[in-house]
């Protein structure tokens, strides 16, 4: 899911209709600033909003997740590929919590290894793996490779790791 693609589709339509971000904004109850980051490209709109924004921009769900209108021969391959998608990005969204505690307790660790004197190394491996994890997903959702290259170098870093950490 593309979501600079998508954030261009709503700034277009929107402004065929000769709406404001803040006009659009009060028929959806949401704020300017979310239409700002969705046409943007920043954020992508709930899913509570999706029937919604598509209502008012007179347009399908399907064709709004998929940032382009769709002729009815390509509807239904694109509505199963966006069903598969949106949901991809909603389990990825839920991640993020996942990363910001993992680096919370990391740091907390690493306090705790150093007064105390042990060695941080088995909490450097578990970091890189859940990194390593978490950007390999993000790759296999929106293929940047600069996400395949970071999940790469994260496991290399954890492998690396837990064999100095094993001949010591």
């Amino acid at each position: 899911m593309n979501q600079e693609k998508i954030g261009k589709f709503i700034a277009e339509l929107r402004k065929e209709k000769n709406m404001t971000q803040q006009e659009l904004a009060d028929k959806i109850s949401v704020t300017d600033r979310a239409i700002s980051n969705w046409e943007n490209g920043r954020r992508l709109p709930d899913y509570s909003l999706l029937k919604d924004l598509s209502k008012e921009l007179n347009i399908s769900i399907n064709e709004l997740l998929s940032g382009e209108r769709l002729s009815e021969k390509v509807l239904k391959q694109k509505a199963d590929e966006n069903i598969i998608k949106y949901s991809e990005l909603i389990n990825f969204k839920s991640m993020k919590y996942g990363i910001i505690g993992m680096c919370i307790i990391f740091i907390i660790l690493v306090l705790i290894s150093t007064y105390k004197d042990i060695s941080p190394a088995p909490l450097v491996s578990l970091i890189c793996a859940y990194n390593s994890v978490t950007f390999i997903s993000r790759y296999k959702l929106n293929n940047e490779k600069s996400n395949l290259v970071s999940g790469v170098m994260f496991a290399i870093t954890m492998v690396l790791n837990t064999i100095a950490f094993i001949i010591k």
